[in-house]
């Protein structure tokens, strides 16, 4: 082999390199915008979460992910006793509430009639 046929040579595998190098890079771009708009946040809504149910003691009102409004009546090892309705309690797991309610009370409901108001004479 002379001179000129190594040259070819080393330069063919340097070329090789620098595709496998623009094939990796997209792929290292499409792993981390997988991370930041999908991974991410999932883990900070699973903390979040998490957060929430280390809070919840007797007497919150939760909702849970089947639709259902309740009180927390016991709290269990990795299950709450919600009563449902007057007298109707059932056990569900932790990871079924969805989120707490506020224990404030509306400001108004739609049930109240309105006051008409009569101008003054």
């Amino acid at each position: 082999m002379n001179q000129q046929q190594c040259g070819q040579m080393a330069g063919g595998q340097g070329g090789a390199q620098g595709g496998i190098l623009g094939m990796l890079f997209p792929l290292a771009l499409f792993v981390l915008i997988f991370y930041f708009f999908i991974i991410r946040p999932q883990k900070k809504r699973q903390r979040q979460h998490d957060e929430l149910l280390a809070s919840m003691t007797r007497g919150d009102q939760v909702v849970t992910a089947g639709g259902f409004f309740g009180v927390i009546r016991e709290v269990k090892d990795d299950s709450f006793i919600i009563e449902i309705s007057d007298g109707v309690k059932v056990r569900i797991l932790k990871s079924s509430v969805s989120s707490k309610r506020s224990t404030e009370a509306p400001k108004s409901s739609g049930n109240e009639p309105a006051k008409e108001e009569t101008p003054e004479k």
